[in-house]
């Protein structure tokens, strides 16, 4: 099974531009009203506020492209953020074999997939995976692949 949103890129990019954009004129914003209007008051730091916390909340919500394929004998995760120098990409590919658990974390608006696999050195490893741009229906979809991957192992093993 593929599952990938990469083909959302654009709308990722269009919303951090628009982000940016609000922040910058904030910022101008901010600026007249000290120096030149003064009609607002210490209420014109909300101008640099809100626009703040908006691109702090797109940014820490996680890296926005999820890749994943099960297709063959392994298992082929990528995580990466549309900015490239933003985050370090994150690109996972081994035997489906080795995979023990999954857990799906889903905190407001934050998610995470721990990947648990097997390993020589210490026993298990577990791997992190930013799923907060998925729709229910994308995470219940690698929920369900996970789930017969894992079944497969079991039967494997007995």
């Amino acid at each position: 099974m593929r599952l990938s949103n990469r083909n959302k890129s654009s709308v990722y990019n269009f919303v951090n531009t628009l982000l940016i954009f609000f922040l910058i004129a904030g910022i101008g914003a901010y600026f007249l009203e000290e120096y030149r209007f003064n009609i607002l008051g210490w209420e014109s730091l909300f101008l640099i506020i809100i626009p703040m916390v908006l691109v702090l909340l797109f940014y820490f919500n996680g890296r926005q492209i999820f890749e994943y394929d099960s297709d063959g004998e392994a298992l082929h995760f990528k995580n990466r953020n549309i900015i490239p120098f933003l985050d370090k990409p994150l690109s996972d590919e081994f035997p489906k074999y080795k995979l023990l658990s999954y857990e799906v974390i889903d905190l407001f608006f934050v998610k995470r997939l721990y990947i648990t696999i097997s390993s020589k050195n210490s026993g298990s490893t577990i791997l992190k995976y930013e799923i907060s741009y998925l729709t229910r229906k994308e995470i219940n979809d690698l929920k369900f692949s996970l789930s017969k991957v894992i079944k497969t192992n079991n039967e494997k093993k007995s």
